[in-house]
């Protein structure tokens, strides 16, 4: 039956399927249809093979880049397994590992600061672009919102009379509140100000818009921080990865629980809270994005310490 088929055809008919079921699949989808389409480039035609999917893998140029392409090929391989017995299944770590986790950039307060002032001096300043970034920017480092939450807010999500967001069938499909801080609030009605002076009646619902008076694409914002990055001359630091837009969402996790510890919170108990704040399925999602930074491994210390130094009977 697949002897004839199209490899993206085939792809097409398995992401269908996976989508069915809930799975999003953005990313992998992308690339396995990359794939699909390099493999009819060559002419390839049969069953799909080990040393095809290596061949695929292996032109990309990023360390990880080969491993995790491959585990990308892997399940749908085994999806077309079921109906074609010739199909060979890549072997796990055929190329090494897939993933390895880099240590996040955690941004310092003054270095949050320094980007929303390089963000409001953006050119031509004649254009939304300047009041724009800072807001998005600023609504990131304080709500730890995922990048593309932020992006697809619309106006109706933005509650500024009570100072919350709805989050709307994001990840793993859940909606969730976000409350702000009232100076976030504050920062996000001069924003609206300044929105309504360039595009009073906008086409669209987003509540972030660019010069266009259109949404904001992630390319674009991604291009713009880069922009920033290079005119900020910010580096990697070493062994972790150069500043990356989505650190913030791992610096506001850092910062939150660093100001849990330092007045004295029941960390236990409001991690579970952060969670659902956050959008995360489990709580073990939350721990992901924490990093030993120096006031977080003080504050260790010196609890280890007093524990250490606790008499016989003492209570924690």
């Amino acid at each position: 039956m697949t002897r004839c088929r199209r490899m993206v055809s085939l792809v097409e008919e398995y992401l269908a399927a996976r989508r069915a079921v809930g799975f999003a699949l953005r990313i992998d989808g992308r690339q396995l249809l990359a794939f699909a389409r390099y493999a009819e480039r060559l002419g390839h035609r049969g069953p799909l093979t080990t040393a095809l999917a290596v061949r695929w893998a292996t032109r990309s140029e990023t360390p990880l880049g080969p491993a995790r392409r491959l585990e990308v090929v892997r399940p749908f391989a085994r999806y077309l397994s079921a109906v074609d017995a010739r199909t060979e299944i890549p072997l796990p770590r055929l190329l090494g590992p897939s993933h390895r986790r880099l240590p996040p950039h955690i941004y310092s307060p003054r270095e949050i600061r320094a980007l929303l002032r390089a963000a409001a001096a953006l050119t031509p300043a004649a254009v939304l672009r300047p009041p724009t970034y800072p807001a998005l920017f600023g609504v990131l480092a304080a709500t730890g919102l995922r990048v593309s939450e932020a992006l697809t807010l619309a106006r109706a999500d933005v509650d500024l009379a009570e100072g919350v967001l709805t989050i709307r069938e994001t990840k793993f499909r859940k909606s969730r509140l976000v409350p702000l801080h009232p100076s976030v609030t504050r920062a996000l009605r001069r924003y609206t100000a300044q929105r309504h002076g360039y595009h009073p009646r906008p086409a669209t619902p987003a509540f972030f818009l660019n010069e266009a008076g259109t949404p904001l694409c992630y390319s674009t914002v991604r291009t713009t921080f880069l922009r920033l990055q290079r005119a900020l001359r910010w580096t990697a630091r070493a062994g972790a990865r150069p500043p990356r837009i989505h650190d913030m969402r791992h610096t506001f996790v850092c910062q939150r629980l660093l100001r849990w510890y330092r007045d004295g919170a029941d960390v236990d108990h409001h991690i579970a809270a952060l969670s659902t704040y956050l959008g995360h399925a489990k709580v073990s999602d939350t721990y992901w994005y924490l990093t030993g930074i120096p006031e977080l491994l003080a504050l260790t210390a010196a609890r280890f310490e007093r524990f250490a130094h606790r008499g016989p009977g003492a209570q924690p």
